[in-house]
Order: C-alpha cells, then structure tokens, then sequence
C-alpha cells in the first residue's frame, strides 16, 4: 500500500490489516515518519522519535511472526503508531509540559498510561505539543511555539488554532502524522481540540485512567483520554490506555470493559437528554443547527429525546476557574529550579526561586497561579474556593437528576468553530468562555466525548459532546458511533495537500 493508503487508515482497519499480512508494522511506521515531516510546519511534535519507533516496528513485526507461529492473538495495538502527549512522562524521551522551567527533564520512568499503550504493542512516534502545563484553550502558550490547526476557513488564509490544551494530539492526528494521541483534559482540553480539527475525543470517567506519571494541572479535574479519527478507535485506546494503578490513590478498581463490543450501531430505546442550559451566549447559529440536526439523527435511530434542565450550569465556568488554579497553585509550588529542570541562579535562595519560577513560566501559567494562590489565601480561602466547591456538588447533583430521565446528554462541544491564532490573545476571558460546555463535566467527574459531526459554511469541522452516567463509557461510544455513522463525516483538512 501507498503511503498515502496507510495514514488514512483507521486503527481498526489497519489492526486487521496488519494481521492479514497486508503489510507490516515498519511500512506503518514509515508512512507516519513521513508524514510527520511533511506536516512540521504545523509544528504539533516537540520531539521526535522515529529512530526509536522504527526499532521498535521491526520488534512488533517479529513479535507477530512468533505469535503466529505458536498460534496466539496480538496485543490490541500491536504496530499501531501513535503521539503522547508532553504532559506525559516518557522513559529516556524529554518530558517538559511544553514549559522553559522542565527544559531538559528526561524521566527514569513511564506515565502508567503511556505504559499500558506500549504494553499493548503501540509504537511512540514522538512527543506533541500542548498549551505549557495544560493550561489555555488554544494551544499557543507552549514554549515551543503555537501549534496550527489543518483546516483553514474558505474565505481566508489565517493560522487557526487548533484549540487546547491537547492541540498538539488534535493536529498530529487530523494532519495523518499519527494514527492516535493521547490527551489530557481538566475543562476540555481533549473535547475542545478534538472538534476545532475534525477529529473524536474521549473524556473518561475521573479514576478511569492512571494519572500517575502525567504531569498534574488540577488534580481533582485531570483525566487522560485517547484522541483518534472515529469512535471506535478511541473504544480501542481507551481499553489499552484504563485499567487500575495503585500508584495512583485517585485511580478506581474497576474491571475494564470491551468497549468496542458497545458499539453495536444501535441506539433504540436511549433517552437522550438535551439540557436546555446549554444555549451558551455566543454560540453560533451554524452549532445551534448541528444540534438540532444531531437530536434528529438519533431520534430517526431510534433514540427518544427528553429535556432536561441542568440549572446550575452557568455557575460552573466561574467555580472551574476559582478551583483549577487553586490546584495548579499547590501543584506548581513544586518546580523551584533546584531538584529538575531550568535554573536560574541569583544572588541567594530566594533570588535563585524568584528567577527560576519568572524566567521558567510563561503569562498564562503565572496568571493561573497568582489566581490560585489568591483564591486559597486567609480571607478569601471561604469566600471564593469553598463556595466554588459548593457549586461544583450543586453541578454534579444536577447531573444526578437529569440521569434519573436519560441514558446520556447531547449538546454542542463548543460554542464557536476554531478561531484564528491571535484572536483572543489581549481577552483571556474570551478564551476561558471556549470551555463553557464542557467544564460541567470535569466538575462531576464524568465521561464525555466530542465526534466531528459536520462543517460550517467557511468549510469549519464542528463537532457534537455525548456526555454519560459515570462509568459508562459504553453508552457514550455507542452514541458516538452512531452520529458518526448519521453524518457520514469524512471531510480532510484541504491545507493537507500543501504541506
């Protein structure tokens, strides 16, 4: 097969693929390689290991000789190429959170998540980008240099983000530079990206994956989730990627489904919900459509449609934004130049801290954690962070309820298409409202999950969010799979044959 051929295929087709023999694990490898060159301009890697992935193509594909020889079944993701994540730790492979202040960090040790995909015989192409400590929805405050999105409108020719903080991933798989990425996301930064560049993400269940060896934003709100092209390769990723980790006290001891056994192509008898809540200001009346044309799809599918009402949604956004830099504050307290990463000397301990921590993180970061430490601060500790942790029960209570009349919600992922590089930089407000859909669900702690579901008029990827009762995951892919299949969405970045 043409290169060409191979990075178009999905997971699930190139898995059967490879164990027909219809070619190997090191062609894969190779096509990606090239495609990652081809695409660098879109500057979605921070670093590159096709060295090493090229080594460990020709393992995989010995791996399958000997398995078939002896009569056995590969790994789920055996020769499957893929991107992590630069909030993940990566044995003997830079790991910076695309911040100056882990310039130079290179671990001794793997991300459980990490491990558990190479474990299942995935093959590390490299490391991509993301806003610097998963912080921003845009991708464009890593120390690396902003990331671009594929797709550009019809009517213009200006860089789009690719939303954040996962737009490294997003990129490197809408561009065809891997077939998958892993993501993080605090308030939707695997959603997000995943509907500015065409692609399907998935949010799991906070403690569904290892967080242990991820670089930690929120703790309360971070969970790891696979980004790929269509539903049912995310339903592939995420087995290889969950699992228990006792390393991890947030991580929960529950049997791992076939989660690619849920998507039957049937949604007969669901009750879907549509939250009336989620008609944020400023949403585009191109996504108002899209929505209502999803309720549509799944009603045709056989799906009855209930409103619901989620009444505490619009104090969500406020209450996310007084708890995750509070978090970020204690987390970050951590790098002070001294144990890793950059220092910058002074004239003594305190100058040596002052210079490390300004000259090592960049505006975004520095605002979260002035936020944060205001937040916590005496005085202020009961008037901003316990009250946004009343509003964050308040929000899951609402989940609770509407639960009790639905199997899963449907709503727009956000509120507007990509939007250009720059656009919002002098408003951080405006960039904080790109998460108004899909902070809730962080908050409460359950799944949900972004399909590209059509375009706009200047030629834009849009996507749908399935959000579902905890722990199910199930549901949600099988929903998603079924708007895939009702949209028929299978429209290519056109900037993708210019690079």
């Amino acid at each position: 097969m043409s290169h060409s051929e191979l990075i178009n295929l999905t997971i699930a087709e190139a898995r059967d693929k490879l164990a027909r023999r219809e070619f190997f694990a090191r062609e894969l490898v190779e096509a990606h390689i090239a495609a990652m060159d081809a695409t660098r301009p879109l500057n979605a890697y921070v670093t590159e290991t096709a060295e090493k992935a090229m080594e460990a193509a020709k393992r995989s594909d010995d791996r399958r000789d000997h398995i078939r020889e002896i009569g056995g079944s590969c790994a789920s993701m055996e020769g499957i190429p893929i991107a992590i994540k630069d909030m993940f730790c990566t044995e003997g492979v830079p790991s910076t959170a695309c911040s100056k202040i882990l310039k130079g960090f290179v671990p001794a040790y793997e991300s459980t998540v990490s491990a558990n995909l190479l474990r299942h015989g995935s093959i590390m192409l490299g490391k991509v980008s993301n806003d610097e400590f998963a912080m921003g929805s845009s991708n464009t405050t890593s120390a690396f240099g902003a990331v671009k999105n594929p797709w550009k409108r019809a009517d213009d020719a200006a860089d789009l983000v690719p939303g954040g903080s996962s737009g490294g991933s997003a990129v490197a798989v809408a561009s065809r530079a891997a077939m998958c990425a892993t993501g993080t996301d605090t308030g939707g930064s695997i959603r997000q990206p995943a509907a500015f560049c065409g692609i399907a993400g998935l949010k799991p269940t906070y403690g569904r994956c290892s967080r242990w060896g991820i670089v930690a934003f929120a703790s309360s709100l971070d969970q790891a989730g696979p980004m790929a092209r269509t539903a049912r390769d995310c339903a592939i990723m995420l087995e290889a990627m969950a699992g228990f980790d006792p390393k991890d006290s947030t991580s929960v001891d529950k049997p791992v489904p076939n989660f690619e056994a849920a998507l039957t192509g049937e949604v007969k008898g669901l009750k879907i919900g549509v939250p009336k809540e989620y008609r944020a200001p400023g949403m585009t009346s191109e996504i108002e459509a899209l929505w209502e044309q999803g309720i549509a799809w799944l009603k045709d599918a056989g799906a009855e449609i209930v409103e619901v009402s989620l009444p505490h949604t619009k104090y969500a956004l406020p209450a996310y934004y007084i708890i995750a830099p509070a978090e970020a504050s204690s987390n970050l307290a951590r790098y002070d130049g001294l144990r890793y990463g950059q220092r910058v000397s002074g004239a003594n301990l305190t100058e040596m801290y002052e210079n490390s921590r300004g000259e090592g993180f960049g505006p975004e970061v520095k605002r979260r954690i002035l936020m944060g430490t205001y937040v916590l601060s005496a005085g202020y500790y009961d008037a901003y962070y316990r009250q946004a942790q009343k509003v964050r029960r308040l929000v899951s209570n609402d989940f609770s309820e509407a639960f009790q009349k639905c199997d899963a919600l449907l709503t727009p992922t956000t509120p507007t298409p990509a939007f250009a590089i720059g656009e919002n930089a002098d408003d951080p407000l405006a960039m904080y409202l790109n998460d108004v859909l899909t902070v809730t669900v962080n908050l409460a702690g359950l799944p949900g999950m972004s399909v590209p579901a059509g375009l706009d008029q200047k030629g834009l990827p849009l996507g749908l969010q399935i959000v579902g009762r905890a722990w199910d995951e199930e549901t949600v892919l099988r929903i998603g799979d079924v708007i895939e299949q009702q949209s028929g969405f299978n429209s290519l970045p056109a900037g993708l044959a210019k690079l």
